[in-house]
């Protein structure tokens, strides 16, 4: 995984603002940078040491000054990717940012990939792979709790939790192998028992770990929330209220909605990714038809359903056909329109659903019992940063292949097998976690990984 070349990018977003920042890095970067700047204490950015800084301008191809900015030197190994870098704050402009660094790029530089910079930090040994994957979670929380969990992965939190295990793991390979080597040797015997004890106390964090991803996704993703119902019940006024803004049409004729949308919005301390469906009911309108077709496939998607009732109105057969269709997941049901007189009670629901709630979305009545009910299914406060929780599919997939692997041993030596073949197992297990930490990981895989990466970071 060659990282030979100097590389520049945008570190800032593309767009305009107060500053912009442009990064390089590699072994050519303070030559290169110096290419394109002038100090106006004519000192330049080879004579500077690494965390100082200096004012002066950004050069163009033939010399001109394009802006002035500050230049920033970072020296290897003391830098975020481990390498010599330099940062140029200039002014935020999107033309003039992109004028200096198709500066920077003319002298030399090639233009990061993304993650790129990142993934050198990883190369370098400045982070682990799952403290990298960190980096992006900073960048994409949208709350405190998200925030704090980040950090935590950031500083190893998950990598520790999943190296007590490796550890585990590596001394029974440790014994495994003392004893088939050195049989002569004073070393205690490989018993079937006493390995199978092992790997249950191995097994026991494993399954722990792996059960922090449905917290650890949603942490970062945010809840798949879907609001369904009959048509005309008020779900794209619930949708509106909890969005803010009128994204979805209100009227009274049934079936306005007839495709998905989408908000990613804020309620309480959890993230939902909301979306507001077609009503369910039974339609010769083809058009509606597709509409309740992808309601129906959101539902089967979603990690929460709101599923609204009119409280003005008694149970109909739209009603109960909706009810049929919501599969087995976290439902809050919401009697709307509880500002009018009803015909429809919570009794009426509460022996179907363990949350129901009486609301007004038209005037926002009921909004906070919502996010109550919400918090209580998706805020888990046993849950902490320090804990370490898995946050992806790629976490994921190399502690569910380890537990394979791990039980495919257990089962071998029930089978009575030879220990070689329980060592072959375990330490394929020992190479999926190996592989999660990045400890030994392939170049497909980190590729992979910091592809997600934005560029410039």
């Amino acid at each position: 995984m060659s990282t030979t070349d100097t590389i520049a990018a945008i570190a800032t977003p593309h767009a305009a603002g107060g500053i912009s920042v442009i990064r390089i890095s590699g072994s050519d970067a303070v030559a290169l940078a110096q290419a394109c700047f002038r100090s106006v204490s004519g000192k330049t950015l080879s004579a500077m040491p690494g965390y100082t800084c200096t004012y002066g301008s950004f050069l163009d191809t033939d010399g001109t000054p394009l802006d002035d900015g500050i230049a920033t030197v970072f020296r290897a190994p003391h830098s975020y990717t481990g390498e010599d870098t330099v940062e140029f704050s200039c002014h935020g402009g999107i033309y003039v940012t992109r004028r200096i660094l198709q500066a920077v790029l003319h002298t030399g530089a090639s233009a990061a990939q993304p993650g790129e910079f990142t993934k050198r930090a990883f190369l370098s040994g400045k982070m682990t792979l799952t403290q990298a994957e960190a980096v992006m979670d900073v960048i994409g929380a949208a709350g405190n709790r998200e925030l704090r969990f980040a950090r935590a992965q950031q500083e190893g939190a998950l990598y520790r939790r999943v190296r007590q295990i490796t550890d585990q793991l590596v001394h029974c390979l440790g014994d495994l192998a003392a004893w088939a080597d050195y049989p002569e040797d004073e070393i205690p015997a490989v018993t079937p028992e006493g390995l199978q004890q092992s790997l249950t106390a191995i097994l026991q964090p494993l399954e722990q770990t792996l059960a922090t991803y449905d917290y650890g996704r949603i942490l970062r993703a945010g809840v798949s929330a879907v609001i369904v119902g009959k048509p005309n019940v008020g779900k794209s006024t619930l949708f509106n209220l909890l969005s803010g803004s009128q994204r979805s049409i209100v009227t009274e004729i049934a079936g306005t909605t007839r495709d998905v949308v989408e908000e990613q919005i804020r309620l309480g301390d959890v993230t939902l990714r909301l979306s507001d469906t077609a009503g369910l009911r039974e339609t010769e309108d083809i058009i509606e038809q597709i509409g309740v077709r992808r309601a129906g496939e959101r539902l089967r998607d979603a990690d929460l359903i709101l599923a609204v009732f009119d409280a003005t109105r008694p149970l109909d057969d739209d009603d109960r056909r909706m009810l049929e269709q919501l599969p087995e997941k976290p439902v809050i049901a919401i009697l709307n329109k509880s500002d009018q007189p009803a015909l429809l009670e919570p009794a009426a629901l509460q022996a179907q659903f363990s949350r129901v709630i009486s609301m007004a979305a038209k005037d926002g009545n009921g909004l906070e019992e919502l996010r109550q009910a919400v918090e209580e299914l998706f805020y888990r406060e046993q849950v902490t940063p320090e804990m370490g929780v898995v946050s992806n599919e790629r976490q994921k997939q190399c502690l569910e292949h380890a537990r394979a692997q791990i039980l495919q041993a257990q089962e071998a030596l029930e089978a009575g097998e030879m220990l070689d073949a329980v060592t072959v197992l375990l330490e394929e297990a020992a190479d999926a976690l190996l592989t999660l930490t990045g400890e030994r990981v392939s170049e497909a895989v980190v590729n992979d990984v910091f592809a997600r990466f934005c560029v410039g970071k």
